[in-house]
Order: C-alpha cells, then sequence, then structure tokens
C-alpha cells in the first residue's frame, strides 16, 4: 500500500488530506477507483486513516480530508477538554453541504492527475457529522458519484434547504443508509422521512435501521461501539464493500 498526505489546495485554503491506495503492480495495474472518505466530527486521525487503509486494501483510490482546514491545520477532538469539545461542535455547525461539494471538487480535481485513480465512477463515505454531505455530493455530483454511504449520519431529512432529502431526485447513483437505533441526532420519525424523500424520488437507496445499536456504532475507540455492527457495515451482501464492489468496478 502506498499512502501519503497531500496538501490541496482549495481556495479557502490547503486542505490537508490523507491518501493511501494500492501499488499498481501487475496482478493490479489500476488505477483504482476513487473514494472520499469523509471524517466525522472528532476531526481526522489515526482511527480514521485504519479505516481508509481498510477500504484502500480491495482496490480503491481512498481520500480522507480534514474538513476543518479553513479554522485549523488539524483537529482531534480531547473528548475530557470541555474546550475542545465546545470547539468541535462549532466547527462542525459552521460547515456547510456546500463548502463540502467545493472541497470535493478539489479532491477530484486532484485525483484526477493521478495515474493510480479513476473518477470515471467515484464511491463516497459519510460518518455522522458528514453522513449527509456524503449525499449531498451524491446530488452535486450525479454523473460521478456512483456509490455513497451515510452511516449513522445526522441532519438528513430536515426542514432546512440544503436537506439531502430534498435532492433525492437528483441523485443518480446508488444510496447506502444506515441508521442507529439509539440516535439522539436522527429518531424514527426523521429516518422514515428520508426514506419516504427516498421512495417518491425513485432513488436507488438501501436503508437499513439497526436495531439495538447507538450513534457512533462503527467506530472502535467510541463508548457505543458494537463490533458486530462495525462488521456488518463493512462486509456482508448490502453494505459498503458489496456496493463498492458493484458500483465503482
Amino acid at each position: 500500500m502506498l499512502e501519503t498526505h497531500v496538501a490541496l489546495d482549495t481556495g479557502d485554503g490547503e486542505m490537508s488530506t490523507f491518501i493511501v491506495h494500492p501499488e499498481i503492480t501487475v496482478g493490479r495495474p489500476g488505477p483504482f477507483p476513487t473514494v472520499l472518505f469523509l471524517m466525522d466530527a472528532p476531526g481526522k486521525r489515526d482511527e480514521l486513516l485504519d479505516m481508509a487503509r481498510r477500504i484502500a486494501t480491495v482496490g480503491y483510490y481512498v481520500m480522507l480530508p480534514n474538513l476543518y482546514y479553513r479554522e485549523t491545520p488539524g483537529f482531534t477532538v480531547l473528548r475530557d477538554d470541555p474546550a475542545s469539545v465546545e470547539f468541535m461542535f462549532a466547527m462542525m455547525s459552521r460547515l456547510t453541504n456546500a463548502m463540502v461539494a467545493s472541497d470535493a471538487q478539489a479532491m477530484l480535481d486532484h485525483a484526477e492527475t493521478e495515474s493510480a485513480a479513476s473518477t470515471e465512477r467515484v464511491g463516497t463515505t459519510g460518518y455522522c457529522m458528514t453522513g449527509p454531505m456524503a449525499i449531498w455530493l451524491a446530488a452535486e455530483f450525479p454523473e460521478t458519484i456512483a456509490a455513497a454511504i451515510s452511516v449513522h449520519g445526522v441532519r438528513l431529512a430536515v426542514d432546512a434547504d440544503d436537506s439531502p432529502h430534498r435532492r433525492a431526485a437528483d441523485i443518480k447513483g446508488e444510496v447506502l443508509i444506515l441508521a442507529a437505533e439509539f440516535d439522539d441526532y436522527v429518531d424514527r420519525a426523521h429516518y422514515d422521512r428520508l426514506c419516504a424523500a427516498f421512495d417518491e424520488a425513485g432513488t436507488n437507496a438501501r436503508t437499513h435501521w439497526l436495531v439495538g445499536t447507538d450513534h457512533g456504532f462503527v467506530f472502535p475507540q467510541r463508548f457505543a461501539y458494537d463490533k458486530h455492527a462495525a462488521e456488518r457495515h463493512w462486509e456482508p451482501l448490502g453494505t459498503l464493500h458489496d456496493l463498492f464492489d458493484r458500483q465503482l468496478n
């Protein structure tokens, strides 16, 4: 595996981005489909780098950016520090879908210059804070984003002009939603509203309400970590690797 950290000029500043992909060999000639891996609110950190590596290992060019770069060159929340947590929520509240769409364009522009990357069919993943952003990107780049995944994403169907559910009809790729049963940010009514929007628009969407799980169940370093549910998000039929295998290759 080849790894690098690059600073991408977005027009709003330099966005530090971790890139990982297989080495191009006779047996793996490349280029590899690009995956935009969007961080959750606690920041771009080793836990996420490991997840990006897990995706890349099976044949993808994965890009993990620091989406807080407009305010700080790097951030990982200190959960036992109230000031750090407060700063995280403040940055989170100021980050918009439009900003992330602009950042995604910068990532795609970079990937297009890389011999190891293909941008013909792109995937994107969003966790918690960026769940709605992954769905938004699928609507913003309908000819490019072939697969979008939201895992315990927040604000997926809210009363706001930039709520992702309002863009359901603009999505041409396949969408996967994994929602936690016990989530202070997304209750069942919120989830049902999103599903109804997909149904009405005819969106190619798979939605799963994971009984017994809490917000953050994917992350091993979270109190809510659920190994069974986390592995279900990776491997079995109808989840991340299955979706990428079908839509990006």
